[in-house]
């Protein structure tokens, strides 16, 4: 007990304690902003650079959670910055596209920073709950994982808007999957000993087509105040149903934030739908990020890129302390979305999305090489022109999760 309370007492280790944790939200501010970055990708630098740093793991781990909570609340700013379809295809965008196309984007970034906030609040009346319940039923979740992962599967698909799109999403997956399980125990030789092929994957996967969809969008329109319409009721059950959802999936392997958020979406208000659907999602994403901490410290396992981080540098699992840090940057992450989103979107508005969007490209490319070498560059393009498909077949690009899930399910 003397080993998790000297810390929080002693000046020294708090000083180098927010040090560490300010490095990390840079990290994470960074990877936020960047899509196809992650905070995965930095988390793991860190693990393999742990080592060689003169200072206690503890702080290591600190900075690993403050990038993965800051980059859970920044992520939505690109997305809703890049790939805005043009107004005549709005109907078929996302929703935080359609709220941008209407002039309620600053509207949308508050929406998703009172989701995230609002995940990390409830975080602590849910966690001994929730964490009691899942490491008793973790047995029986591992025993019949295949099962579990199908049933995942199978929600998704037959959740989809008509049977075009359940079509694509199914092929999306199983290409997804087949992509997993062709690569995922691959250990290619790269500039980095960090590295791996889950940079270039979801680089790919998940990045690179807003990318290539942006140049082709009309960029972001003239935004109206940022005022939120939402009432307070709908706000906070969209938040409430997007982090328990996300609490959920953190004990869970292969399933991510973003399939919480479509199990989120029953209890999202139909009169709400777009603004619920960014407060469920943001909620989902933060309380995951939280949540794969519990995770780890009941089941030994991790969940996230973040905590596999954690693990591997042998970061003690000081949950006072984390938790402290975790609050710590999600305080951060409110400030800075509120800070640099509005000017995101209009630098970003009044940019040349061609010039943008190539460049971002090649960066993701440097960044698939960095990681993975050459073959993460060719894992980077299979998976890039991947990830173009599910969108133009009307499906959701969460069934890209395959490429997790997949390997998983075949054990």
């Amino acid at each position: 007990m003397d080993a998790l309370v000297r810390p929080v007492l002693d000046p020294t280790f708090a000083g180098a304690a927010l040090a560490f944790l300010f490095c990390g939200a840079a990290l994470g501010t960074v990877s936020g902003l960047v899509p196809g970055l992650h905070a995965n990708n930095f988390a793991l630098l860190l693990a393999g650079l742990a080592p060689s740093i003169p200072a206690d793991p503890l702080l290591v781990g600190v900075a690993m959670l403050g990038a993965g909570v800051v980059h859970s609340f920044l992520d939505i700013v690109p997305a809703l910055a890049l790939g805005v379809p043009d107004a005549a295809t709005a109907v078929a965008a996302l929703p935080g596209h359609r709220l941008v196309i209407a002039g309620r984007g600053r509207e949308a970034l508050r929406l998703s920073a009172v989701g995230s906030g609002l995940a990390v609040a409830l975080a602590v009346p849910f966690a001994v709950p929730i964490t009691w319940i899942m490491a008793r039923g973790y047995p029986t979740v591992r025993a019949h994982l295949p099962l579990l992962l199908g049933a995942v599967v199978a929600f998704l698909v037959v959740t989809e808007s008509s049977k075009r799109a359940a079509v694509g999403g199914l092929v999306a997956f199983l290409a997804s999957a087949a992509l997993g399980v062709a690569t995922l125990d691959v250990d290619p030789s790269a500039p980095l000993d960090a590295g791996g092929v889950l940079a270039p994957l979801f680089a790919g996967l998940f990045g690179a087509p807003v990318l290539v969809d942006a140049l082709g969008g009309d960029g972001v329109p003239p935004q109206s105040d940022a005022r939120i319409t939402m009432g307070r009721r709908d706000l906070g059950v969209s938040a409430t149903a997007g982090s328990l959802a996300g609490a959920v999936v953190g004990y869970v392997p292969g399933i991510s934030a973003a399939i919480a958020s479509v199990a989120a979406l029953p209890a999202v208000p139909e009169s709400e739908a777009d603004r619920g659907f960014i407060v469920a999602t943001s909620g989902a994403n933060t309380a995951n990020t939280v949540f794969a901490l519990f995770a780890l410290a009941a089941l030994g396992t991790p969940r996230t890129g973040v905590t596999v981080a954690v693990d591997r540098a042998e970061v003690p699992l000081a949950l006072p302390i984390l938790l402290v840090a975790c609050a710590t940057a999600a305080a951060c992450g409110f400030t800075l979305l509120l800070l640099v989103g509005d000017a995101y979107l209009r630098v970003v508005g009044n940019a040349d999305y061609t010039r943008l969007s190539i460049g971002v490209l090649c960066l993701l490319g440097c960044v698939s090489y960095a990681f993975a070498g050459s073959f993460g560059v060719g894992v980077f393009l299979v998976a890039a022109v991947l990830g173009l498909v599910p969108p133009r077949l009307g499906a959701r690009r969460v069934h890209l999760m395959g490429v997790l899930i997949g390997p998983l399910m075949l054990g």
